[in-house]
């Protein structure tokens, strides 16, 4: 079947599913958190679990016996060899290792569907707090079936932001350290979550009024841009144009602070860098 003959999959079709494995998924995490957690590191402080794995696999396994067909595309396995299809999954099965690694309840799965490379689904669940982030391209956004909306915070200096920082902080000068410093001095306060997914999914719900993060992957993005698109939420790079889940650099914000938040990014890239 070519690709422009692909059956059209309904959203709930795809929603559903997507539900599912993030609920079984989240339901390994606190399984391994109580027997154990076994620990690997892949790089120095890019650590993975034990969890990481068994979760992967389930959540492969519930899409594919929902949708035989359908790649997709894991933080730990990669791309999975599937028949070319115009639908692809991009799945973190946990986001927030280091923090699950070490017993801090603040991890969550994500699940991104994209349909003809524009992302369709977005499912976040953190099991920890039974929190289920979903939207729907062009239905809203949802945390535990009630509607969410981003906030109406439009200064900075009256703004909560959060951000992140990548696993090569201390090897990189695109550390993210600048950007923090310059941002710390100028918002009413600042937080590091360590889960990317739940920082979109904050925002889309106005608890925090706007994200950045550098050296991002797309397991990272997938679902909680979707969340926060449907929440009302602007979504960029740093320079203002269109952003791609498979690019490595993310503004996020409730919409009103989003170009003074670039404003400060463009100044720290004009300033000169030390080295």
């Amino acid at each position: 079947m070519s690709l422009t003959h692909e059956q059209d999959i309904s959203l709930d079709a795809l929603l559903t599913v997507a539900i599912d494995a993030a609920r079984k998924a989240g339901a390994i995490l606190i399984e391994c958190s109580r027997s154990g957690v076994r620990i690997e590191h892949k790089q120095l402080l890019n650590l993975v679990t034990n969890a990481d794995h068994q979760a992967e696999q389930r959540i492969i396994d519930v899409i594919h016996d929902a949708f035989p067909t359908h790649p997709v595309l894991a933080e730990e396995r990669g791309l999975t060899e599937q028949a070319p299809s115009r639908y692809k999954w991009v799945i973190d099965p946990l986001d927030g290792t280091t923090n699950f690694a070490h017993g801090f309840p603040a991890y969550c799965v994500s699940i991104g569907v994209e349909c003809d490379g524009c992302g369709i689904i977005g499912v976040v669940y953190d099991p920890t707090r039974n929190d289920l982030f979903t939207a729907q391209i062009g239905h809203g956004a949802y945390h535990n079936g009630v509607p969410i909306s981003v906030s109406s915070t439009d200064h900075l200096d009256r703004a909560l932001l959060v951000t992140g920082f990548a696993y090569d902080i201390r090897e990189t000068p695109n550390n993210n350290l600048d950007h923090f410093v310059r941002f710390a001095l100028k918002v009413q306060g600042m937080r590091r979550t360590g889960t990317a997914a739940l920082d979109l999914c904050y925002v889309a719900a106005g608890r925090f009024d706007g994200f950045w993060e550098v050296m991002l992957s797309p397991w990272d993005m997938a679902a909680g841009v979707v969340i926060l698109r449907e929440a009302g939420g602007h979504v960029t790079d740093f320079t203002g144009a269109s952003h791609s889940i498979y690019g490595r650099e993310l503004v996020a914000s409730n919409g009103l602070i989003h170009q003074a938040m670039l404003d400060l990014l463009q100044e720290d890239i004009r300033s000169p860098r030390s080295g």
